[in-house]
């Protein structure tokens, strides 16, 4: 049983208590991936880095944004261990997608000087009660401070999917994140909830006030006294278990002979999705990408160059 909860945690529980029990109780070890997840990394990994080069007065071109891109995606594919559901679309239509969202994010906020970042990848934990029996921790992809001096918390989503505003406005991951900067920054004022869906190039903003944030505060505190208290862990069926990497294990599927990789499914899975379809695809057309060509140029300045030849990668959601 977790010692400490995350926003991760407690939606897969609600989801699925059996899935949760194999992930969080036993820790059934997982040899594959799904390519929504693999593709989510790597955006995250390229916009990360993509900051912490502004943060220091960089801006690299987007064609050396796109190639660190597709360096990130090399370093860590491996089509043994990822887990295509969607079989209508390969990988290189999930990497074309990865493409797209990097070059919808970049037009749309460069040159990046509209705010400053105040954490990248910024772990917090904090308690929702006095007595420190609810702690939740996780990961903000970005803090900022707006130009009108407010703070702002921001998450990169690679799904094609955008919720409606009145689920954005109860989401509980960015609620709870509010939770604890408030906490540790001391802040009254008001924090904006930033979502931007990259790949549909759209941005989401919810503010809360008090009484919501204290209704969610609650409605936590009973989510993790219902895992606590759980003793069945049944298996909860839909449209999500094509996703699940234990549905080959799990009880309700136990009569079904084919493996969860050869699976197709009507629904996206959770906060990610496949591919957009040639007819749903936003701005201008975009090719396959392929793997990348020679490193673009730096242009002489070999601080840049290091944006698309050092390596580092391995964005981890922290659940």
């Amino acid at each position: 049983m977790q010692k400490t909860f995350s926003p991760s945690s407690l939606n897969c529980f609600e989801n699925c208590p059996r899935q949760y029990y194999y992930r969080y109780v036993e820790k059934v070890p997982v040899e594959s991936e799904g390519i929504e997840a693999f593709v989510g990394k790597r955006v995250h990994e390229v916009l990360e880095r993509l900051y912490e080069f502004v943060d220091q007065g960089m801006v690299p071109s987007l064609p050396r944004v796109i190639y660190r891109f597709h360096m990130f995606w090399e370093e860590h594919f491996d089509a043994d261990r990822l887990r295509i559901v969607r079989q209508e679309n390969g990988f290189e239509d999930y990497r074309a997608d990865g493409v797209r969202s990097i070059e919808n994010f970049y037009r749309r906020h460069y040159p990046f000087d509209q705010d400053e970042t105040l954490g990248l990848e910024r772990k917090i934990q904090f308690r929702l009660d006095a007595d420190g029996q609810y702690p939740i921790r996780g990961i903000i992809d970005r803090l900022v401070r707006a130009r009108d001096g407010a703070l702002e918390i921001h998450d990169f989503k690679t799904g094609r999917r955008i919720p409606r505003q009145e689920a954005l406005d109860s989401d509980r991951q960015l609620g709870l994140y509010e939770l604890a900067i408030r906490e540790e920054f001391d802040e009254p004022g008001e924090i904006r909830l930033v979502w931007h869906y990259v790949l549909r190039n759209q941005t989401r903003v919810s503010c809360r006030n008090d009484e919501q944030r204290e209704a969610l505060r609650h409605k936590t505190v009973r989510a993790i006294d219902s895992i606590r208290n759980e003793v069945a862990w049944q298996p909860s069926k839909s449209g999500l278990c094509d996703w699940c990497e234990y549905k080959g294990r799990c009880p309700a599927f136990q009569d079904e002979a084919l493996p969860q990789e050869t699976r197709g499914s009507e629904l996206p899975p959770p906060e990610t999705g496949g591919p957009l379809r040639p007819e749903t695809r936003v701005n201008e057309p975009l090719p396959l990408a392929a793997p990348p060509a020679p490193e673009p140029a730096s242009g002489g300045d070999p601080q840049l160059g290091l944006f698309a030849s050092a390596g580092r990668g391995g964005h981890d959601a922290g659940s």
